[in-house]
């Protein structure tokens, strides 16, 4: 579903005037037919190339705030609300593909250009740009936090680095992410094919299935020797305020789920776009089970004391043999993961942001000098965000309650409503009203919660 200046897309109907493709044209990505000349040897991506490719676009950084979701739901209703969203947002996903064929378009901008004009597709631009961006940040903000450490509620959490060499200034946060940002990220933020990153993917996959194994063997040892209590299974719920801080986790697990701006691009590069719904749904069959698995043992052996982002908890002795190298392994393991998937989500965050600034430029991927000033801006930004933005959790807030509502169940359910092509049926309609009247007054109630919580600490920290 990237949408952003690749290349003119062909026109669809013979009839249609220059005028409807021109406008068209710098919002859809390549098709298949359209990489050969530009990009040698290129056949199409496989099935298993793609699951990955959207696995990854789904298990970033959100895996890491959901075990602080499951202190502030509990544990049945935490774990009911991920298979919700999963299934939420397969709905969503299948609705823009449904919407796509029926107008023959190949990216998200494509279908809201068809439903509403101009606007609306500079609309959805601007969205996963603050979408992408929020999210690069959390992914940065993590990454300096397991290697250089944090401080959390007053308390540090020393870093790997940190442990295994002492505090030294070529540790520290700044250096680190700049490193990290110029070794790694610059060099895997070149690619001009989304496939290109399909095996960073199956390793990233990879690495969070071993996070999620460390993670699920610690509690479990822990448990046998009866070191850790069994946790909430339902919220602590004792005055109105209680009740609606529930609403903030709404915008975290609304985040943990977008990858709806990657679908249309993995699509057109698929050998079979056939098998696209099927290849969403094995995604986010695999991506709910690392989340459940990942939110049930992170919170079962940290309980009350979870933290934001749960990697910052593996700084301490588990009370168990090999602590520090189980913790090392853990930290690092998912460090590395977010390394990696930072590339697939800059990806279409560069594509929109393109879109949007140069509509009716030459395609990205044949303008290197753009392609370059694009990228070394948006990396910048994105550093200077990770180190000035305090924690993921005011991260997820913002996005997850602005930007993410909107591109994985607003747009999509307004589409359907608008029904460009007579194809909606009356219970997609009964959905998408579902969906949109579920997000705005879930998303509304978060922004209050958290104004509210942050209007009471203002009040707190004058008289302490």
């Amino acid at each position: 579903m990237t949408i952003g200046s690749l290349a003119p897309a062909k026109e669809k109907k013979a009839g249609k005037s220059k005028q409807v493709a021109d406008e068209k044209a710098p919002l859809l990505p390549l098709k298949q037919d359209e990489f050969e000349g530009e990009l040698d040897g290129f056949n199409g991506a496989s099935y298993a190339g793609a699951v990955f490719n959207l696995s990854t676009t789904v298990v970033g950084a959100g895996i890491m705030a959901l075990p602080a979701t499951m202190k502030v739901l509990g544990l049945g209703p935490g774990i009911l609300m991920i298979i919700f969203m999963a299934f939420l947002t397969d709905a969503s996903i299948e609705m823009l593909l449904r919407f796509s064929k029926a107008g023959k378009t190949v990216s998200y901008g494509g279908v809201m250009g068809e439903a509403f004009g101009k606007f609306g597709r500079i609309l959805l631009q601007i969205c996963v740009v603050i979408n992408n961006v929020g999210v690069l940040i959390v992914y940065m903000i993590i990454i300096g936090d397991v290697l250089s450490g944090t401080s959390s509620t007053g308390v540090h959490h020393s870093g790997v680095l940190e442990g295994w060499f002492g505090e030294h200034w070529w540790n520290g946060r700044a250096f680190v992410l700049t490193v990290t940002t110029l070794a790694i990220f610059a060099p895997l933020g070149s690619f001009k094919r989304v496939d290109s990153l399909s095996f960073t993917s199956a390793l990233s996959v990879a690495l969070a299935v071993v996070f999620v194994v460390i993670t699920a063997g610690i509690t479990i040892v822990k448990l046998i020797n009866g070191s850790i209590p069994m946790p909430r299974w339902m919220p602590h719920v004792t005055d109105m305020a209680s009740i609606w801080n529930l609403f903030t986790v709404v915008p975290v697990l609304v985040t943990a789920f977008i990858c709806h701006y990657n679908v249309h691009t993995i699509e057109n590069e698929l050998e079979d776009s056939s098998q696209m719904q099927s290849i969403v749904r094995s995604s986010l069959g695999l991506c709910s089970t690392v989340y459940i698995t990942t939110s049930f043992f992170g919170f079962l052996l940290f309980g009350e004391a979870t933290l934001d982002d749960v990697l910052a908890n593996f700084d301490a002795n588990l009370g168990i043999p090999y602590s520090s190298v189980l913790n090392d392994a853990v930290r690092v393991s998912y460090a590395v993961h977010l390394m990696l998937v930072f590339p697939i989500i800059f990806f279409a965050l560069r594509l929109n942001l393109d879109g949007l600034l140069f509509p009716s430029a030459r395609p990205l991927v044949l303008d290197n000098r753009r392609f370059a000033l694009i990228t070394v801006a948006l990396i910048g930004i994105i550093f200077l965000g990770a180190n000035f933005i305090p924690s993921i959790w005011d991260a997820f807030q913002f996005t997850g309650a602005t930007a993410a509502v909107c591109i994985g169940f607003i747009f999509p359910a307004s589409i359907v409503l608008r029904d460009p092509y007579g194809i909606a049926t009356k219970r997609d309609k009964l959905l998408a009203v579902f969906m949109i009247v579920l997000a705005a007054f879930s998303n509304l109630i978060a922004i209050y919660s958290d104004a509210y919580s942050l209007f009471k600490k203002s009040e707190v920290s004058p008289r302490a």
